[in-house]
């Protein structure tokens, strides 16, 4: 193969090949490419309210593209809505000087809005299996419901009255007759027109306020599914982390009340865990948004599936599977291509097995981060096979691109990291920590969001701390790459001393002061943090 006028190895151009993102592929690729992992795709095909939790990267967008595939080759219209691009109103939705209640209310009739277009669509396209008279008038109905405005302000009536009068006088006096006998005739004519004009003007001012009746929306909405095929929609909202934070419970509060009552609908929604608000408190309604376990089912989480710490084994046979059917459909119209097999892949790809397997452990279980490290990869290797040397630079590649520079921007966060590397990796020669089960931090969270920081490991005990429970993370490859090989290079995980397998892992009891080094104490961190320059520290 010639790229660019040099020679390339085939899978190599296909990891160059392969999309970095799944909104960019069609259907028919998304289908070829997708690859189910435990019992994920079963758990999100029931008609429960599911809420799915995956970090940038992880599959979302690609898991609700195939499920909606696959509803809609089964007979019943799913729609997928990106948050992204929803709503008319410009920046309305992050104006501070508008009402929280109202931006919240506009988002939901935007989302309402494209609903009622998408199925207006779809029943226009497949007009053989759709009703249009019985669909058109429900979908009529629906959109009244959900777009009426009412104005909140003063009237003023104001009246204008004009009035014309017009008179006009006309008086005959003469003599007629003989001479001698004369007659006097005398004559008035009065005439009297007028014109009166009356004229009322109203005026309202004030602020258009929408509302919404959940009631009608209910209702209409419900017709509308009884004319659709199999009498079924899935509504599956995708990147809802994109709506801002305060608006979040709100507008959860809302299609609790608008949309998730409705037999026939089903609602999924993937969002990210640590950018993602569904429920607060408040007295006197107890709660407002939607409360898991409750209004709608467990959440799924994809980065508990594919992180290889977890499960060695099963993270690499899924991402062999993934890489293979990319690779596959990248080179689908190569006929030089000869990769029938994962197998064949390993072996074309790669100088040795545990090149792959380096490969895996660095992209920490994010799908787009593997495929653009097998891309970095692959731009390095050229006409050769990619080993453990250009997947370890790739790493370091792609972790400066795409993480370094969002993590540097913010000053704290940066601090903390660097303080973690030279504490944790440098120092303890490991690559995890202990953070307290419940403790939410906006440094760590952010950190998380980026992919810098991985959970690895939830509901962990330590023996000497009864009753607290611990999360392991996990830093990022690309933040220990540059030290691997050397004598500062993390040695592995935390020495749990029980096999990898078990999940409900206890930190056996060892020196306290031993325990304590893994453990990130948050309120130190704080402490000693100047206005400048934060700093952090763990208890040693």
């Amino acid at each position: 193969m010639i790229v660019e006028g040099l020679i390339m190895r085939p899978t190599n151009l296909a990891f160059l090949k392969i999309a970095k993102r799944a909104e960019r592929q069609d259907d028919e690729v998304l289908k070829k490419t997708f690859v189910d992992f435990g019992s994920v795709s079963i758990a999100l095909s029931s008609i429960d309210h599911q809420v799915v939790f995956g970090r940038r990267g992880t599959g979302k967008t690609h898991l609700f593209s195939v499920l909606r595939q696959l509803k809609s080759s089964a007979g019943e219209l799913a729609i997928q809505l990106d948050m992204r691009n929803l709503g008319s109103a410009g920046g309305i939705y992050a104006d501070p000087t508008v009402p929280t209640s109202q931006r919240a209310t506009r988002l939901l009739i935007d989302l309402l809005s494209a609903l009622h277009s998408r199925i207006l669509e779809h029943a226009i396209e497949h007009d053989n299996l759709v009703n249009l008279g019985l669909a058109g008038t429900a979908l009529d109905e629906f959109f009244d419901a959900h777009s009426s405005v009412k104005v909140i302000g003063t009237t003023t009536l104001e009246t204008t009255t004009a009035a014309e009068n017009y008179f006009a006088a006309e008086t005959k006096l003469g003599i007629a007759g003989p001479a001698l006998t004369p007659s006097l005739a005398a004559g008035f004519a009065l005439n009297e027109s007028g014109k009166e004009q009356v004229s009322a003007k109203k005026t309202v001012t004030g602020t258009e306020s929408y509302r919404i009746n959940f009631g009608s929306v209910g209702s209409a909405l419900r017709k509308v599914v009884q004319t659709l095929p199999n009498q079924r929609l899935w509504l599956l909202i995708d990147e809802w982390s994109e709506v801002p934070l305060d608006l979040q419970p709100l507008l959860a509060d809302l299609l609790r009340r608008a949309i998730l009552p409705i037999g026939g609908v089903t609602v999924k929604i993937a969002a990210i865990e640590q950018r993602c608000r569904l429920l607060i408190p408040d007295p006197s309604v107890a709660h407002i948004g939607i409360q898991l376990g409750a209004d709608v089912s467990a959440a799924l989480n994809l980065d508990d599936f594919m992180v290889f710490d977890n499960d060695e084994r099963k993270a690499v046979d899924f991402f062999k599977a993934l890489v293979f059917k990319h690779v596959q459909a990248a080179l689908e119209t190569d006929p030089s291509a000869n990769i029938r097999s994962e197998s064949s892949l390993i072996s074309q790809g790669f100088t040795q097995s545990n090149a792959f397997d380096e490969a895996v452990r660095a992209c920490e279980g994010v799908p787009r981060d593997m495929i653009h490290i097998l891309s970095l990869a692959a731009q390095r290797a050229g006409v050769e096979t990619i080993s453990v040397g250009d997947v370890r630079t790739a790493a370091q590649q792609w972790y400066q691109a795409s993480k370094d520079a969002a993590v540097s921007a913010h000053d704290q966060a940066k601090n903390l990291l660097t303080w973690i590397v030279d504490r944790v990796i440098k120092e303890r020669q490991t690559k995890a920590f202990l953070l307290e089960s419940g403790v939410r931090d906006g440094l760590i969270d952010f950190l998380y969001d980026e992919r810098v920081l991985h959970v690895l490991r939830k509901g962990t005990s330590a023996q000497d701390m009864p009753g607290k429970r611990f999360h392991v993370y996990g830093i990022d490859y690309g933040c220990y790459v540059d030290l691997i090989n050397t004598a500062r290079a993390p040695k592995g995980m935390l020495d749990l001393g029980i096999s990898e397998s078990d999940i409900s892992v206890i930190v056996p009891k060892t020196d306290f002061r031993s325990i304590r080094r893994c453990i990130l104490d948050l309120s130190d961190f704080y402490t000693q943090q100047t206005s400048t320059a934060p700093q952090a520290s763990l208890d040693l």
